[in-house]
């Protein structure tokens, strides 16, 4: 059955058999995309069309070929605003996930706005972010897989969100691909300390200056900076505290 959806309000799109053979990117942001430098970037933005940034303007990216009106790649923004557990839970686990790509309806240009809400899954096995928390209240229409462990999320046939599976697997530094091997569980760990010191309510502390928090940003960045495994998933995780440690590792 064809499924049609709707981004910025009248943009729409048919979802297709065909999903993105892209490995995502996970550090400040998620990216499932081609390019390896800033130059490939701004030409890939350049032979595309969808969804971009504008100046001051941050949206999500989802870029379409101009040709045959296919989904080439995609940049998600994470929030930091953080779900409560009791919000956590009431995630819906369905649908199953179904592959597929996106092949836009007509060849122009749309802002997909950004998601607000960040839900984290126990030991961050699942990161899912959503428009906003009344999505919790329905369930969800269907879980479009255009990556590996990367879906869209739709609900009254609109994209609503959008979740990432196993996220310590793809951590990597930007326009680089991950590491193909399994995270070592020290970094599972310090990837669950570096979101809880970047998402609230601990991004707060460390903002107010509230001496545990400060205490956990540097003894983190120290962890990072002496683990010998996995060097560059560590090294992805030093780039997500980084602006942190700048302005408030030395308090």
């Amino acid at each position: 059955m064809t499924m049609k959806l709707t981004l910025d309000g009248d943009w729409r799109a048919t979802v297709t058999d065909d999903p993105l053979h892209i490995t995502p990117r996970f550090g400040t942001s998620v990216d499932v995309v081609p390019y390896a430098d800033v130059m490939e970037r701004e030409r890939w933005l350049v032979d595309t069309f969808g969804s971009q940034e504008w100046l001051w303007d941050a949206p999500d990216i989802l870029r379409f070929d101009r040709a045959g009106r296919e989904l080439v790649g995609a940049e998600f923004h994470w929030p930091e605003e953080s779900a409560s557990a009791k919000e956590v839970a009431r995630v819906p686990l369905t649908p199953p996930v179904r592959p597929g790509g996106l092949r836009a309806d007509e060849a122009r240009d749309f802002r997909h706005e950004r998601c607000t809400v960040l839900c984290r899954a126990p030991g961050d096995a699942v990161l899912t972010c959503l428009r906003d928390l009344d999505v919790l209240d329905e369930p969800l229409d269907a879980r479009i897989g255009i990556a590996p462990d990367m879906a869209l999320l739709v609900q009254h046939g609109t994209v609503v969100g959008w979740s990432l599976t196993d996220p310590a697997q793809y951590l990597t530094t930007p326009y680089t691909d991950p590491e193909p091997a399994p995270p070592c569980p020290a970094t599972r760990r310090l990837l669950t300390e570096c979101l809880d010191l970047v998402t609230t309510p601990v991004v707060d502390d460390l903002v107010d200056g509230e001496p545990a928090a400060l205490a956990r940003l540097r003894a983190a960045d120290e962890a990072l900076r002496d683990q010998r495994e996995d060097r560059h998933r560590a090294d992805a995780l030093l780039q997500l505290i980084a602006t942190y440690v700048e302005d408030y590792g030395n308090w």
